[in-house]
């Protein structure tokens, strides 16, 4: 479980073909890799991997096909990630519950500056929109992020300079696709009022 609080940013420094998946080595300055072991999840753009190797600040990660073909943002050698480690019990909680399982991927539609701070429109798959709502919870590319407005499968988040410093987020523009995760509470209302009427 993670909390959508970005703990670095890391650069993907080898991307191996794996028979038809990927091992990648990622490279971490801020992360603090002292406490992590083999087996040990990160988030890496928002998807859950297991470390299968550490060397220092390098850790490495296993990516199965089925991942890639449910993400984006993982095969890029040279690409930054936002990394985030797992929560213990005993962390803060500044974001919200994120699982680091990837629920879809949106296109954005515009990135602009609108003064104090940038306004990201996202257009999402259209079976996802309904756990979108305002004011909600959305993770984009491992980020926990706050929903402004909902219109249809569209909604936008407004991104205040810290976020842009410490997350590839400043790197969006229009066209671009990404990783989104909904709230875990909007899956469990559904799955409880589903189960009620089924």
């Amino acid at each position: 479980m993670f909390s959508g609080i970005i703990a670095d940013v890391g650069l993907i420094t080898r991307a191996e073909d794996r028979d038809g998946g990927l091992r990648l080595s990622v490279a971490t300055e801020a992360l603090g890799m002292d406490d992590v072991g083999i087996g040990d999840s990160i988030a890496v753009n928002g998807v859950c991997l297991t470390v299968v190797q550490k060397d220092g600040a390098v850790f490495t990660v296993d990516v199965s096909r089925e991942t890639l073909d449910c993400t984006v943002g993982l095969e890029r050698q040279d690409g930054h990630v936002n990394l985030e480690k797992a929560l213990r019990l005993s962390d803060r909680l500044g974001g919200h519950l994120v699982s680091g399982h990837v629920d879809g991927v949106g296109k954005v539609v515009a990135f602009n500056d609108i003064g104090e701070s940038w306004r990201l429109v996202v257009r999402a798959p259209h079976a996802l929109a309904k756990y979108i709502a305002n004011k909600g919870s959305i993770t984009i590319n491992g980020v926990s992020l706050t929903v402004n407005h909902v219109a249809g499968s569209e909604f936008d988040v407004n991104l205040i300079p810290h976020t842009l410093e410490v997350t590839t987020l400043n790197e969006l523009q229009a066209g671009v696709k990404i990783n989104l995760e909904i709230d875990l509470i909007a899956r469990y209302v559904e799955r409880m009022l589903t189960a009620e009427n089924g």
